[in-house]
């Protein structure tokens, strides 16, 4: 588990909060419950409105994702379809179907599965293909609800604002009571910008960059599954899956591919 999240949306409140109580406000004066329903409950009203309910109900999968998700191994994943290639060559195709129940990726299990089965090469890469599309496609929704969210937020936050002074100006028979009720007014466009880019957008820019990672790991896999069938070399497979790698996470699989040799 990645709680790299967690921490980071901490320390941007802290950084906030603890900023505005350093210039000598309070915390009592930044609580306002009702701006927070007007922002929050208008923001959260909206969103769904642009949603399917079976779309809104990935949300709790979705927040579990953003603050707690580590992005897969990609060592351990060239290793699996490495030694799959490996057994494979010695083997023969149809002994993997001994190995497919140890296999935990779906889509890694998917594609041998389809390999055993003895699919066409060109088949069996159109379907690995058209899943990846259908995972980029179902990732794309997940982040746009957020980043829909993020894009309400400040105008909900504004309305909360407006809704407010237009309470105060018609109370102008009470002068004294002005500036308190000018800064509640004021905490809807606090609580709108704030809510929006601490966690509104950067959870919809946590899931698109997790979204990016794992469709490149997909691809990954794919490659793999396809230089399996084709009876590549496992060290010319390392190779070439190593490729989609940063150029500081080759290194790790260099080591690898030097052993193997």
């Amino acid at each position: 588990m990645e709680v790299t999240a967690v921490i980071a949306f901490i320390f941007a409140l802290f950084s906030l909060v603890g900023g505005f109580l350093m210039e000598g406000g309070t915390i009592g004066s930044l609580v306002q419950i009702s701006a927070a329903i007007i922002v929050f409950g208008g923001t959260i009203g909206a969103t769904a409105f642009s949603f399917s309910w079976k779309e809104l109900l990935m949300i709790p999968r979705l927040l579990r994702i953003g603050f707690f998700s580590r992005s897969q191994d990609s060592s351990e994943t060239i290793d699996t379809v490495v030694k799959l290639a490996d057994e494979a060559r010695r083997e023969g195709l149809l002994y993997l179907e001994n190995k497919l129940s140890e296999i935990e990726d779906p889509f890694l299990s998917k594609g041998i599965q389809l390999v055993v089965d003895g699919t066409d090469p060109e088949v069996v890469k159109n379907i690995l293909e058209t899943e990846i599309y259908n995972i980029e496609e179902r990732h794309k929704i997940g982040s746009s609800i957020f980043n829909t969210a993020g894009g309400y937020a400040p105008t909900m936050g504004i309305i909360g604002t407006v809704m407010g002074l237009v309470h105060v100006l018609g109370s102008m028979e009470n002068p004294d009571k002005l500036a308190p009720a000018i800064a509640v007014a004021f905490m809807a466009t606090l609580y709108g910008v704030v809510s929006a880019n601490i966690l509104w957008f950067p959870l919809g820019a946590k899931l698109e960059n997790l979204s990016k990672k794992e469709i490149l790991m997909r691809e990954l896999v794919m490659e793999g599954i396809v230089s399996l069938q084709a009876g590549y070399n496992p060290v010319l497979i390392r190779e070439r899956l190593t490729a989609y790698l940063a150029p500081a996470s080759r290194e790790t699989e260099d080591a690898g591919l030097e052993d193997e040799m």
